[in-house]
């Protein structure tokens, strides 16, 4: 069966599920069409580019005007099935684009040439290293310009206008530079088509002056979609099924493990159907939460090392065999390189490999086929969650405030994790939200997301912003550190204008704080702002939006009572204001450990 993928004739927008997906069976994935003749008016590339965006599922387009996209811009916006978000940086436009790609499954932006496409970068860089399906959108110059000796503006003062392209070539998966009409369609086609089949994104530029000009490939609608699956090895499969299950089932304790390229992947639900086979026990790396169900029967928690969910990494690491699917081994994710994992116990299976303990390797297997495969073959094993069951001690409580005591961080989010149900999603940006959401428990519905390969300070307002857009239904709890909200905070802006009701928690501790328990120095001091002041000035009176500080408990409940209650339908801005060196003790670990990796001597020459 043909896998459709945002059909035009019913205009719906697929689930993050069903965009790019690819059908298992070996059939052709295709886009359906209909072979309906266009109007002159509407049979221009600006129009073709904007069809084809809607086709995919995307709806919402993050944009910063320039002159060089313009007229692209005008075309976009006739689209009925497209809505044009003008964002306040191209940064934060970016960033928007990779938060609506967390939830739709894919996401596109618009700038323009050099100034746009370099202020951009950083943020398609992040979503190339977490594996979203980007459509980066650059309005490039006149056509006639190129070979020409020219110096143009936005550009380094030179006649060779490939500074951007080359910049672009190392975080994307394609690159398509459309400078005449005849061969617009089949670049376009070939970009978009590549970042659903490989889960990255792209970067197309487009003259500025081709957009409204008619052309005989866009008169009908175009030739449907034809992406070509990757197909598993069955021989491949069955000798690493037959190889993992020899493996597995002599172990006495095994243990599974989810890591974050489950996504990519598309494996989330076979590697929970292997944990109901198996009946291991369930753990995820820190950066997967979310993509496995913390409502499990057998979920431990989060396997990270020494800042791991209590009782989680003593089963994990005391496991005779351990099962990692998708992991991502850094720095930050290994705790500086101090996980007490040993490789002879591991198989590590990755969205297209198999690697079982110190070899062998099977390649050209799809994660997804070879999960089911192997949960038909397990024997069922409850051991080490028999084990966890037994040593696990329910966590305690933060010590009870006193009356007016200046707020702690563990009493915040004991109260955020009350807030949390099926209607929203949590997005923690990075610093100590990282730690201190990772001890969130989702209730069964609940959308998490966080950047932690990328880690870029600043993330969390632009995703917050595309995440909210993609997902309407949801409420957005956002938790932000004051320092990376001076770096992104202008499009509050346009939450505003899109009518958003997302919740945000500015955590007021005065610096940099996650840098702080790394290395410290005054440079991790910031000037501190008035923030709920300067969200009413972003407000100005136009939007429904709702601002307050607050210092203790008593204040925080009241808070929270307004935000979920009569200003529920209001965008909600709550500066909590707590002590510089309030942290989780996760991150004193964790920072403490990363210090030693980052500071490691030169090895001996």
């Amino acid at each position: 069966m043909d896998t459709k993928i945002g059909s035009l004739d019913t205009c719906a927008s697929p689930t993050c599920t069903e965009v790019g997906s690819l059908p298992s069976n070996g059939a052709v994935s295709t886009i359906q069409c209909s072979a309906v003749a266009i109007n002159s008016a509407e049979a221009t590339l600006g129009r073709h580019l904007a069809r084809r965006l809607v086709q995919i599922g995307v709806s919402d387009v993050f944009s910063v005007p320039g002159d060089f996209n313009l007229t692209l811009l005008d075309h976009l916006i006739a689209e009925p099935g497209l809505n044009l978000i003008g964002c306040c940086n191209e940064l934060n436009a970016g960033y928007a684009a990779d938060g609506y790609a967390r939830s739709r499954g894919v996401g596109a932006c618009v700038v323009t040439f050099t100034v746009g496409g370099l202020s951009v970068i950083n943020a398609i860089a992040g979503a190339y290293s977490e594996n979203l399906p980007v459509i980066c959108i650059v309005g490039g110059p006149n056509s006639n310009d190129y070979g020409t000796n020219r110096i143009l503006h936005h550009t380094i003062g030179l006649p060779d206008f490939s500074q951007e392209l080359r910049c672009f070539q190392t975080v994307t998966c394609y690159q398509a530079v459309v400078n005449n009409l005849e061969d617009a369609h089949e670049l376009i086609d070939t970009a978009i088509s590549t970042a659903l089949k490989e889960s990255k994104p792209v970067y197309i530029s487009i003259g500025c002056n081709l957009p409204a000009i008619p052309h005989p490939t866009f008169s009908r609608e175009p030739v449907p979609f034809a992406l070509s699956p990757k197909l598993t090895n069955k021989m491949g499969l069955e000798a690493a099924v037959e190889a993992t299950v020899e493996f597995l089932n002599k172990a006495v304790k095994p243990v599974l493990v989810g890591g974050p390229k489950l996504r990519v992947a598309k494996a989330c639900n076979a590697f929970v159907e292997l944990a109901d086979a198996c009946g291991y026990a369930l753990a995820v790396m820190p950066s997967a939460k979310g993509l496995v169900p913390e409502h499990h029967p057998r979920f431990i928690g989060t396997y990270w090392g020494a800042v791991s969910t209590a009782f989680c990494a003593e089963i994990v690491e005391s496991a005779d065999a351990y099962l990692f699917a998708g992991p991502i081994f850094n720095d930050y994710s290994s705790v500086g390189y101090s996980l007490l994992l040993k490789k002879e116990k591991a198989i590590i299976v990755q969205p297209d490999r198999v690697i079982i303990g110190n070899g062998p390797a099977f390649g050209c297997i799809l994660m997804k086929d070879f999960l089911t495969a192997l949960a038909k073959r397990l024997n069922r094993n409850t051991t080490a969650y028999e084990n966890y069951h037994r040593i696990y001690v329910p966590e305690g409580h933060p010590l009870k405030s006193e009356p007016k005591e200046a707020l702690r961080v563990n009493v915040l989010f004991q109260h955020i994790q009350k807030m949390l149900s099926a209607e929203t999603a949590v997005i923690a940006e990075t610093g100590d939200s990282w730690f201190n959401c990772q001890k969130l428990k989702l209730p069964q519905g609940c959308g998490y997301e966080f950047q932690m390969q990328y880690g870029s300070i600043g993330w969390s307002v632009g995703a917050t912003l595309g995440y909210a857009q993609a997902v309407p239904e949801k409420r957005v709890i956002a938790c932000i550190g004051d320092g990376s909200f001076q770096v992104t905070v202008q499009d509050v802006s346009t939450m505003l204008r899109c009518g958003q009701k997302t919740i945000i928690f500015l955590i007021n501790n005065c610096g940099y704080t996650i840098e702080v328990e790394i290395h410290d120095g005054p440079y991790n001091v910031i000037k501190n702002w008035n923030y709920t002041a300067l969200v009413d000035a972003i407000h100005n009176g136009e939007g429904n939006c709702w601002t307050t500080k607050v210092r203790c408990e008593e204040e925080l409940i009241e808070a929270i009572e307004t935000a979920t209650g009569a200003k529920k339908d209001c965008l909600c801005f709550i500066e909590v204001i707590v002590h510089k060196d309030d942290t989780s003790k996760e991150l004193l670990e964790w920072g403490s450990r990363v210090s030693a990796a980052n500071g490691r001597p030169p090895n001996p020459q």
